[in-house]
This record gives structure tokens, sequence and C-alpha cells, in this order.
């Protein structure tokens, strides 16, 4: 049996020192939230069809991920059927969440394209609620399964496409950025300190729901383990919900935080990667801005009805090249790799009517310049 010679009183020092180390970096380690969101970056998505989670190898050209959410039916179907069919199949694919137990086939939408496209773990979403994220992030992570993805655009049912297929996807594919609108908002009082210390309120972001990720991105939020569960908990829509006989539930005051607006801004400006951002949204909404903002009605964009939907009008959205964000003092002229170009591929909120006549204009306009069919 060996026997160690005494310590030194200097060997001793040194030996309490060290433990006092080993005890504090075991203490940052199992306790520190910073340390839990560094170290939950560096997982990487399993995909759960073939176990592979590396995003490259994949034979087939790169794709974009359209991921619809809806109500249940897609409105404007005939219109995207209309985009899709004047695009290469092998460059896009398609995903919808709609109602749980609602089934995308002939009975419930004109086209092909979307048959059997809906999620089949889809969950019932309510507006301003912590579920407009989790149905999104289902949307992610169903669309990351295919290693050919490369592009994940957000889009509601009332999404139209402004430009054809091929522009899309060139523009899309041209960018090694995400497109997410993330500005600074320290005026609504959206902001819960409850969030504290994982969520400061130097983190906390703002900006539209309807944003495009490139894979690294889409992965960071299908991983994210920290900062969904806070939002979840602490982020919560205002005034509450009403119960079964139409008044009001008995809730304290809290934040109306809207957590779709917030959620994937504030992620990403934790992890520190809003210098891989085109801050802005790639999809056109008109606000009212003469409602008071106390009026429910301005919480959701302008409709575009058949009246509204002009060959002018439409040019005019396709042509913007610039959005100016007054909380920040600061314009951002689009661009796409250091190159200057229009700003939106999509548009919102149109209706069925809106969208016959957008599909009459194009189809009149291809067969004038000999590109239909």
């Amino acid at each position: 049996m060996a026997v160690w010679p005494p310590l030194t009183a200097a060997g001793s020092k040194m030996v309490v020192v060290v433990c006092a180390m080993v005890l504090t970096l075991a203490i940052l380690i199992f306790h520190s939230d910073e340390f839990k969101l560094i170290q939950s970056s560096n997982f990487t998505y399993q995909l759960r069809n073939n176990g592979f989670g590396d995003s490259h190898g994949f034979q087939s050209p790169p794709k974009i991920a359209f991921l619809f959410l809806t109500r249940k039916k897609l409105p404007l179907d005939f219109l995207w059927a209309n985009f899709f069919k004047n695009g290469d199949q092998a460059k896009f694919s398609i995903y919808i969440h709609s109602k749980p137990g609602f089934v995308y086939d002939k009975s419930t939408t004109r086209s092909s394209f979307f048959y059997d496209r809906q999620l089949n773990n889809s969950i019932q979403v309510l507006w301003g609620d912590s579920s407009m994220i989790e149905a999104e992030r289902l949307l992610f992570g169903a669309a990351l399964d295919d290693p050919a993805n490369q592009r994940f655009v957000i889009l509601s049912d009332s999404c139209i496409p402004l430009h054809n297929f091929n522009h899309t996807y060139n523009y899309l594919m041209s960018s090694t950025k995400s497109f997410v609108d993330s500005f600074l908002n320290v005026d609504e009082g959206r902001y819960n300190p409850k969030m504290l210390p994982v969520i400061s309120q130097e983190k906390w972001r703002k900006g539209s729901q309807w944003i495009t990720l490139v894979r690294k991105h889409a992965e960071i939020v299908v991983n994210d383990a920290i900062i969904f569960p806070l939002f979840k908990k602490h982020c919560e829509r205002w005034p509450p919900s009403e119960d079964a006989t139409g008044r009001k539930k008995p809730e304290k005051y809290h934040p109306n935080c809207i957590p779709d607006e917030h959620y994937v801004q504030t992620l990403l400006s934790i992890r520190g990667l809003e210098n891989e951002l085109e801050r802005r949204t790639l999809t056109y909404s008109m606000w009212n801005s003469s409602i008071p903002k106390v009026d429910k009605r301005s919480w959701h964009p302008v409709t575009f009805h058949y009246p509204d939907a002009t060959p002018l009008r439409i040019k005019e959205i396709k042509e913007i090249n610039h959005i100016d964000y007054e909380s920040e003092h600061r314009t951002e002229w689009c661009r796409v790799n250091s190159k200057y170009t229009s700003c939106y591929l999509f548009a919102r909120k149109f209706t069925p009517g809106a969208g016959l006549r957008i599909l009459k204009n194009d189809l009149s306009e291809n067969l004038v310049d000999g590109k239909h069919g």
C-alpha cells in the first residue's frame, strides 16, 4: 500500500485553491443558463427518417421548403398551383400545418401539389399564443428531414407569390443569409422581466413572423430547448381568452407579448447571429397607420379584395426597394449579397377574389408575351 508524503503548508494551500476552482467550475456548468445556451447551440439536428445530421451529400438540387400555416384549407391553392407548375419540381417541397386531423386531398384542395402535404403531428393554434411558434417549429422540423431543403419559407394561408418560381428560387439561393425582420422594440411593453437572466431586454427583438431561414438557422430553431420554454411560460397573449360563457377569464395582467413576432428574432439575437441576417421580411403587408394601436383592427394588416388587386397595385408592391424602421431610425435598402434589389417575393393578406384577379392578369400577360404553357 502506497504511503503519500505529508503536504507542506504551501502544498495544502495549493490543494485548497484547486478544489475551490473545480467546485466553482462545477457550479457554473450545472447552474449557468448561459452555459446551457452555448452548449445547446452545438447540437446538430438529427434527421428523424435517415439519421444523418449532415445537410450535405444530397444528390438533388438544393430545394426551397414552402411552409404554410393554415387554419384548414388553403384558399389560394389555385394561385400557388400556377406558381409551382411553372417551376422545377426537383427544386421545391411543400409542408402544411393545418387543423389537427385535416387532410389535403382532392376533396379539400384543387391542386395535387398539396395532396398529403399536411403534418400528421399538427396542433391547435391560437392567435397571439405560443402555439403559433410551436407550429412553426413543427414545420421546420418536418422540412429538415429532407437534406436537400436549404431554404425554409414561412407563409400564411392568405399569402400570394409576387414573382414566378425561377425568380423566387434564384433570389433565395443567391443569398447566404436568412431573411428575418428584426428590430429593437422598447416602447410597447411586451418584454417580460421574468425572462431574465437568459433573455435580457437589450437582446429582445420584434419583427414579422413571415421569415425565410437558411438551414443552419432552421436547425437552431428546432433544437432550441432554452428560449422556447421561456416564451411559452412568460410570453403570453393579452387580453386573456374568453371562457365558455363568453366572459373574459379573470387573469392577472401581463404584457401583450405576441410570441410569433418576437421568438425567432430574439433567439437569433441571443445567439449572436444578426450579422448572418438580412433584417427584413420577404412578405409584404399593408398596415393602416391611421387606426389607433388600442383598436384591435390595428393588430392585423389590411386585406386585399378583388378591387384592390389591380395590376398597378401589384406592380407598386413588387417595385418597393427599401423599408423604414422608425424605432431604430434606419432605412433598410433591400439587397441580396450586396446587390440592391426589390424587397418582396410574397404579399398578404389576399382574398380568393383578389387571387383570381391576379391569376387572370398573370395568364393574360404570359399569353401576350408568348410565355404561357
